[in-house]
């Protein structure tokens, strides 16, 4: 039950603090969190659509 709720928790506070996190990330490498998480999962959809095709 514990490896169901810690996770949860985490999620939780992510989701709640997004903000802060973000704008901490944006002032130390001077880029948007956003524009990292879309280019991770366009790639790894690319990855996956090229494994399945090829």
């Amino acid at each position: 039950m514990l490896k169901f709720i810690i996770p949860a928790v985490i999620f939780f506070l992510i989701v709640l603090f997004w903000e802060k996190i973000n704008e901490k990330i944006y002032q130390k490498f001077k880029v948007k969190i956003n524009l990292v998480i879309l280019t991770a999962a366009l790639l790894f959809v690319i990855a996956v659509l090229i494994l399945l095709y090829f």
